[in-house]
C-alpha cells in the first residue's frame, strides 16, 4: 500500500535497512504534546542530502513521482503520488515552507488533504514537520524528522497512525536511494 503523504517513519526499536540505521525517537513533551520523530543516518554528505529535500528532482527520487519545489520562505513543495496527475490536480500534497536555515533545517506546514476527516482538517492549525540535517563526518548525515502540532481525540489518533505508516514508507524510500 502506497501512502499519499511524504513524511516520516516509526519503529519501536532501531532498524537496519541496507546497513543504515533508522530509529523512532518519538516522545510526549512536558506539556503533553506528541512528537512523531524519526532519525536516520544516510551514507551521504550533508549538502547532497539537502538537495534531496530542496529540489523537485530530489523529491522525485524518494518521495513522489510528481513534484514541484519553490524553495524559499513562503515557498511551496507540491507532490502527487499518482503518475498520471500533475501538481495542479486533486490529491496533490501541499507543504508550505515556513522557514529554513540553509543546509541545516527546514520547517514545513503540513496541509491535510480531503482524505482526512473534516474535523481534523478544520482543527489543523499547527501540524508541521521539522527536518534537521546533522553532519556526522566521514560522508554520513543524520536526518531528524519531527512532526509536531497534533490535535487530540480519535480522529487525530487515526491521523497520527496514518503518518506513522506513511513516514515509515517514505524513509524506507529515502534509504534506498543511498544504498
Amino acid at each position: 500500500m502506497k501512502p499519499n503523504y511524504f513524511v516520516f517513519l516509526l519503529f519501536i526499536t532501531p532498524v537496519f535497512l541496507f546497513g543504515q540505521e533508522i530509529r523512532n525517537t518519538s516522545y510526549i513533551t512536558s506539556t503533553g504534546e506528541r512528537v512523531l520523530r524519526i532519525e536516520s543516518i544516510l551514507p551521504a554528505e550533508k549538502q547532497e542530502v539537502w538537495k534531496i529535500f530542496t529540489t523537485a528532482e530530489g523529491w522525485q527520487k524518494w518521495a513522489a513521482p510528481i513534484a514541484s519545489v519553490d524553495f524559499k520562505v513562503g515557498g511551496l513543495i507540491l507532490t502527487n503520488y499518482d503518475r498520471t496527475k500533475t501538481v495542479n490536480d486533486s490529491g496533490t500534497i501541499q507543504l508550505p515552507i515556513i522557514n529554513y536555515i540553509e543546509g541545516e533545517m527546514i520547517t514545513l506546514k503540513v496541509i491535510l488533504t480531503e482524505s482526512f476527516t473534516e474535523k481534523v482538517r478544520k482543527e489543523d492549525m499547527n501540524l508541521q514537520e521539522i527536518i534537521q540535517l546533522v553532519d556526522l563526518g566521514s560522508g554520513k548525515t543524520k536526518v531528524i524528522s519531527s512532526m509536531i502540532g497534533w490535535g487530540t481525540g480519535p480522529d487525530w489518533d487515526k491521523t497520527y497512525d496514518f503518518f506513522e505508516r506513511g513516514n515509515k514508507w517514505s524513509y524506507e524510500q529515502l534509504i534506498k536511494i543511498f544504498r
